[in-house]
């Protein structure tokens, strides 16, 4: 029921399709197929369920398996692909709380010959993988051995950017969930100064691998990582924003990343993420012109799915708005 609340909430913010990267058991696959089936409301899914850890790894036990050797992850991906999922996620490098020092919160958690057993079984099932990975050596590894897509980044290099045209991968900006930890007084946030300087570490590290992607003509989607603290399954709009005010795009083409693009890069173009005939009719009414301030994503008057209407009821939390509208500003 808790998943099933949090797609509606996902389609009341205006996200029409949602591409879930890390879950709890096969909830978002058989969540995907009840909303298809018109049994459910919600967005289109495009779904991993649980990701592929390793013992002491990111979100191990939580959205994520552990894998303890090669032969065992390569059996989590055949179990997923059993689930009907539509992509596979590994768990490559730890997280800002996983992090017990400071400078490291990108430490290699997962070695690179099962990442490549796993994107070696993911592509023979004809399966893209998504990897998390926050530092500029995990980001290199996880391209090396055959990940498609990078969520977040880090500081990038010449290596990174070359690695990224090779295989012909593409990067998940995240600025939304790291944006907290860096940003916010730290009596707001309660990060320790250790947290406070890797979560500053992985914010700049994340601008910076955005900026030079779109520098090095290498494609960029948005994403915002809901689930970490301070983000809402409906203020997606917020990372729109932050894409524009921090890595310095122009509204419209925030836009054109959060729609077209990131259905080029999910590949589904075809289907939505744009208004075409003979697409599917997602779109959303607002009264003000986000091309003059993104911000007016956040009041949305109507949500068209699949050409079906629907009138969105959010619940807002005023801590949230208060600590999070100051740097939409």
């Amino acid at each position: 029921q808790m998943v099933c609340n949090f797609a509606k909430l996902e389609l009341y913010g205006g996200v029409t399709t949602i591409r879930t990267v890390g879950g709890l058991k096969d909830f978002d696959t058989r969540l995907r197929n009840e909303i298809k089936a018109g049994k459910k409301t919600g967005p289109m899914i495009l779904a991993a369920n649980e990701g592929i850890t390793v013992e002491g790894g990111h979100m191990a036990g939580s959205v994520a398996r552990v894998a303890r050797n090669n032969e065992e992850a390569k059996r989590f991906v055949e179990a997923s692909y059993a689930q009907g999922v539509d992509l596979v996620k590994l768990m490559i490098t730890g997280g800002v709380l996983d992090a017990k020092e400071k400078g490291v919160p990108g430490e290699m958690k997962m070695p690179e010959d099962m990442i490549q057993t796993i994107c070696k079984k993911a592509h023979q099932l004809g399966l893209l993988t998504s990897a998390h990975v926050e530092s500029t050596e995990g980001v290199k590894a996880a391209l090396r051995n055959g990940v498609d897509s990078i969520e977040h980044g880090a500081k990038p290099d010449q290596e990174m950017m070359e690695l990224f045209k090779e295989k012909k991968a593409f990067l998940i900006t995240t600025l939304s969930p790291a944006l907290p930890f860096a940003l916010f007084d730290p009596s707001v946030s309660k990060v320790d100064d250790t947290q406070l300087f890797n979560g500053k570490m992985v914010f700049d590290g994340i601008v910076e691998c955005s900026k030079a992607a779109l520098e090095n003509h290498i494609p960029v989607g948005l994403g915002n990582d809901v689930g970490c603290p301070w983000i809402t399954q409906y203020d997606f709009y917020r990372e729109l924003v932050y894409f524009h005010k921090y890595v310095g795009v122009t509204n419209g083409f925030a836009i054109y990343t959060a729609t077209l693009q990131n259905a080029i890069l999910a590949g589904i173009s075809d289907i939505t993420g744009s208004i075409d005939a003979g697409k599917q009719a997602d779109m959303i009414v607002v009264k003000e012109n986000p091309l003059d301030d993104l911000n007016a994503l956040k009041n949305i008057e109507l949500v068209f799915t699949k050409g079906k209407m629907v009138h969105p009821k959010i619940k807002r939390d005023k801590e949230i708005e208060q600590r999070l509208d100051v740097f939409c500003k």
